[in-house]
């Protein structure tokens, strides 16, 4: 398989976005499974001096143009595609966040390229790319061969530990490039709206205890509170739950709320679908409550109880003040 493995480079409001060097660690991997190198492409518009953070790269294409300034993915699309004629890469990650979702399969139709999304995992059997894929929700996992020469990955958070993917070391080589686009591209990026801050800003917390769809019924969420307050954290929920006006927004965690990094994540009545998991990925320490033995919660968690939220939460409760009362 010709060619060299493409990351593009997610960043927001002038920081490399996490994913970014997840994707770059396991790029890397593959690029090592081909025997060939891992290189970054980086879109923007006067975003060039993030190129010095991608150093677990070998090389960084940059192109710098007035309608790169914001993601919009018809036209990160399109500059990608216009670059990747004329470099040939053997496969593209691109990261699925809210910033840089649908670039990928745009770019791929515009390519001609296999798209295989909801990656976690990567690897090369017998030369070709074999993605380790997630569908509906998280609840069936896949494998899935590319069909063509050139693949396109839209890369899951949590693919790899970031960590891996990050280098003090700028890159070697810095080439930066130029597309050609429209001053005014037929869709245009708006505005970016900063939510109102809630009553309690979850992103900020060492403890949360979660709930999700699980618990039952909005009276249950009393339960999580009595929990949250002996372990001295607050309460948050996933999507259904605050679908369901049981939680104000602003405690909302996943791919649609807000990304979190505790301390400790207690997750209660939660399957595990990937938009919840992209929230989560910073937590030190998760441990999952689900009637579900084969639920994807487990997958990303430390801990796990198999068990009904609504008896596992008032008994951890009384675990735990009995401890705290046994300190005093």
């Amino acid at each position: 398989m010709p060619g060299n493995i493409w990351v593009l480079a997610e960043h927001w409001r002038g920081k490399i976005s996490e994913i970014t060097f997840e994707a770059l660690a396991l790029g890397r991997d593959v690029a090592d499974q081909l025997g060939s190198k891992v290189e970054a492409v980086l879109l923007g518009h006067g975003a060039k001096d993030l190129a010095s953070e991608l150093g677990a790269a070998a090389r960084v294409i940059s192109a710098d143009h007035p309608a790169l300034a914001e993601v919009v993915p018809e036209v990160y699309a399109e500059a990608l595609a216009q670059l990747a004629r004329r470099e040939r890469p053997a496969v593209v990650l691109t990261p699925l966040s809210n910033v840089t979702l649908g670039v990928g399969t745009l770019l791929a139709a515009k390519l001609g390229a296999s798209a295989i999304n909801f990656c976690k995992d990567v690897r090369v059997v017998d030369g070709k790319i074999e993605a380790h894929a997630v569908l509906y929700g998280g609840k069936i996992e896949t494998k899935v061969a590319a069909a063509t020469e050139l693949v396109v990955l839209g890369i899951m958070p949590g693919a790899r530990l970031p960590d891996a993917g990050r280098s003090a070391e700028p890159p070697a080589v810095v080439d930066e490039a130029t597309v050609d686009l429209p001053a005014a591209p037929p869709i245009r990026f708006k505005e970016f709206i900063e939510p109102e801050a809630g009553e309690v800003d979850v992103t900020q917390q060492d403890v949360l205890v979660a709930v999700g769809r699980g618990i039952g019924s909005q009276d249950n969420i009393a339960l999580a509170e009595e929990l949250a307050e002996a372990l001295g954290g607050v309460v948050c929920g996933s999507r259904p739950v605050i679908d369901q006006g049981w939680m104000s927004l602003s405690r909302q965690v996943g791919k649609s709320g807000a990304s979190v990094k505790p301390r400790l994540y207690i997750a209660a009545g939660i399957s595990g679908a990937p938009e919840h998991v992209e929230g989560i990925r910073g937590a030190t320490t998760i441990v999952a409550v689900n009637t579900d033995p084969q639920a994807p919660i487990f997958a990303v968690a430390h801990y796990g109880i198999v068990g009904d939220a609504q008896d596992v939460l008032p008994a951890l409760t009384e675990a735990v003040r009995s401890r705290r009362g046994k300190a005093a």
